[in-house]
């Protein structure tokens, strides 16, 4: 499975296959229960996650007690509270796995390191996270330009293993609808 991982670098960056196992050697793999935390909120962010298997989800707890879901993570993707974990402060969110998963988690210190070590990751990351911030970008634009209904067909045409693999409740809160609209366009669309 940390074949994974290296090819996932290696579709960004050029890696020298002798320096593979110190690479891997920043990272910890860890093994996650459905439904159990890797981060909680108001504690310390100290990791930065790849999803090798599983799916989690990012979410906070508004004023009136609602989750409110901001980013899933499936395989060959990165998540954290990044804010959090570069300042290395307490955290505004909490992840979760969605359904029993396996991350390679590097803590701030080590990846510190591993962008010393191998300059060519400083590319691999700021490609990563460019990725990232459009893709946030894009949402934002669509939570505006479009309808509900219009938002959530278009995120299952993009990203059909999302809706298929996530829970209705968790996948109305991204798309910042309740469960029973959600439920309304989907027995829409089969009809």
């Amino acid at each position: 499975m940390l074949l994974n991982i290296l090819n996932h670098f290696k579709k960004y960056i050029e890696i020298d296959s002798k320096d593979e196992t110190n690479i891997l050697s920043f990272f910890k793999e860890k093994t996650i229960n459905k439904k159990e935390f890797l981060l909680e909120q108001n504690k310390k962010c100290n990791s930065h996650y790849f999803v090798l298997k599983g799916c989690l989800r990012m979410f906070f707890i508004d004023e009136k007690g609602t989750e409110q879901t901001v980013q899933f993570a499936i395989e060959n993707w990165w998540i954290t509270d990044y804010l959090a974990f570069e300042s290395k402060e307490n955290t505004s969110f909490t992840i979760q796995s969605i359904e029993k998963s396996i991350v390679l988690k590097i803590d701030y210190h080590n990846q510190e390191e591993l962008l010393k070590k191998f300059p060519q990751f400083e590319r691999y990351f700021r490609l990563i996270y460019q990725k990232a911030y459009g893709a946030l970008q894009l949402r934002s634009k669509f939570l505006s330009d479009f309808s509900r209904e219009q938002f959530y067909h278009h995120f299952n045409n993009q990203f059909p293993e999302f809706t298929n693999r996530v829970p209705q409740r968790m996948l109305a809160s991204y798309l910042n609808m309740t469960p029973e609209y959600l439920s309304e366009i989907k027995n829409k669309t089969r009809s």
